[in-house]
């Protein structure tokens, strides 16, 4: 177990006052559907004395605090407080909470050999399920480790960034820290409540719910050979070649679907749908720039046939799940201009609609959700101290759902798995093809629970 004692706390407020006709932001349609949770990454650094001599802590601390001061002035909505209830934010330059740790007994190289997904949870600042409960849009937790280097927590509402608004959030900021040209930094744009003009009511629309924190796998394959076996088993020689995030999302499918089997009866009619999300900013007309800050997202579901054994087509065998990507290509070229233009002008609800009546098909249905930060600029994140070692997700609070991200060579994706007990958790990993493909070593300590994973081929 890692011990994180933190050591102080206070409130970063922003360097320059807001305008006063900037004081309420607007949450967007987008905005108000999305779960009020935490969305967040813990950023590793570490020196080479050969290279640059580590600064002392009280440095380090003093950089960041003051280029935060300074970067919550671009990105003023995230120093104002919450109010879910209004969909709105109060931009009041209130600030956000800063916290300095201190790591007592791991070194961050032992952190990071033999990471601990689980225990990413220590290193930032808030719970991730806590939102409802705090006004704070923004915390931030910097984690020093004894041995040398240290880690940035990060923390930030998903009701008002998604996934690459996070990202271009720590981007600008390192940016800032390090003393880069004003012109040359990426400021945000506030247009999502223009793009997405809020609702009224939107109380029918929440369709999924938090859970507990569960067990997380994490890993890291090759998977260039997952793509050329799914491309393989295309009918068609000229079908394209799947991205990197559809081979690895439809194998990791395949593999939940295999294992959660055994807990169903042979008799029940059992329905393996997956989720996946898409960045909607180049599908506009014209498209969002991919500064635009807030959530311009949407998921889209798939439900593809899986049998005990090979298909009657011969296209699938007991690994692969070419229908899936085949579908998840299908549905994803639904999400085109069109689609978005029907979503601005108010056709929210017949979307969502058809989406639940897909989940509402006889029987059971089982779905596993898939968030990919691939190809965002995770480790562009340079505070003047060089590129970071390792970009993790903490685990986020939602059962099945896997969170994919790039690994620091160029290729490589880790997976971060949240399944809905120990007993799924136990089966997956135990799946004889993800310890084929995956390989992976335990985590923790000898003689303790697995609480993680982590593969490389």
């Amino acid at each position: 177990m890692v011990n994180v004692e933190v050591i102080s706390k206070e409130i970063v407020k922003p360097s320059s006052p807001t305008p006063n006709h900037l004081y309420h932001y607007q949450l967007s349609f987008l905005d108000q559907i999305t779960p009020p949770i935490y969305t967040s990454l813990v950023l590793f650094y570490e020196f080479n004395d050969e290279i640059q001599p580590e600064p002392a802590a009280a440095v380090i601390s003093k950089h960041l605090k003051k280029s935060l001061s300074e970067v919550l002035t671009l990105f003023y909505p995230l120093a104002g407080r919450v109010k879910i209830d209004n969909h709105l934010v109060q931009c009041n330059d209130e600030g956000i909470p800063y916290l300095e740790a201190q790591v007592t007994n791991c070194r961050l190289c032992d952190f990071q050999q033999n990471p601990m997904p689980g225990e990413l949870l220590k290193l930032i600042p808030f719970e991730l399920r806590d939102h409802d409960n705090s006004e704070f849009a923004l915390g931030v937790q910097l984690n020093i480790f004894e041995c040398g280097g240290y880690a940035i927590g990060l923390c930030i509402s998903h009701k008002l960034a998604d996934g690459l608004s996070m990202t271009m959030f720590a981007k600008t900021w390192a940016a800032i820290t390090r003393g880069e040209n004003e012109t040359k930094i990426e400021r945000p744009e506030f247009v999502s409540a223009a793009v997405f003009p809020p609702a009224d009511d939107v109380s029918g629309y929440r369709t999924f719910g938090v859970i507990p924190k569960n067990k997380v796998t994490k890993s890291a394959p090759t998977i260039e050979h997952l793509r050329e076996k799914y491309t393989g088993l295309a009918e068609d020689d000229r079908e394209k070649r799947p991205s990197r995030v559809q081979a690895l999302s439809a194998f990791l499918w395949r593999r939940f679907a295999e294992a959660s089997k055994d807990d169903h009866s042979i008799d029940e009619n059992i329905l393996h749908a997956a989720v996946h999300t898409v960045n909607l900013r180049p599908r506009t007309d014209p498209p969002i720039p991919r500064c635009s800050f807030g959530n311009f997202y949407q998921i889209f579901l798939t439900t593809p046939f899986v049998s005990s054994s090979s298909s009657s087509s011969g296209i699938d065998d007991q690994e692969s799940c070419h229908a899936m990507v085949k579908q998840v290509r299908e549905e994803l070229s639904k999400i085109d201009k069109d689609h978005v233009k029907r979503l601005q002008k108010g056709g929210h609800g017949s979307y969502i609609n058809r989406f639940i009546q897909r989940l509402a098909k006889p029987g059971m249905v089982v779905t596993l959700s898939f968030s990919s930060l691939c190809s965002f600029p995770l480790y562009d994140t340079d505070f003047g101290w060089g590129r970071p070692t390792w970009v993790a997700v903490p685990p986020p609070p939602f059962k099945n759902l896997i969170v994919l991200a790039d690994t620091k060579e160029v290729g490589g994706i880790e997976a971060y798995v949240s399944l809905a007990d120990d007993d799924a958790m136990t089966k997956f990993e135990s799946d004889a093809f993800i310890q084929r493909r995956v390989g992976m070593n335990q985590d923790g300590s000898a003689g303790s629970n697995v609480t993680g994973h982590r593969a490389k081929l």
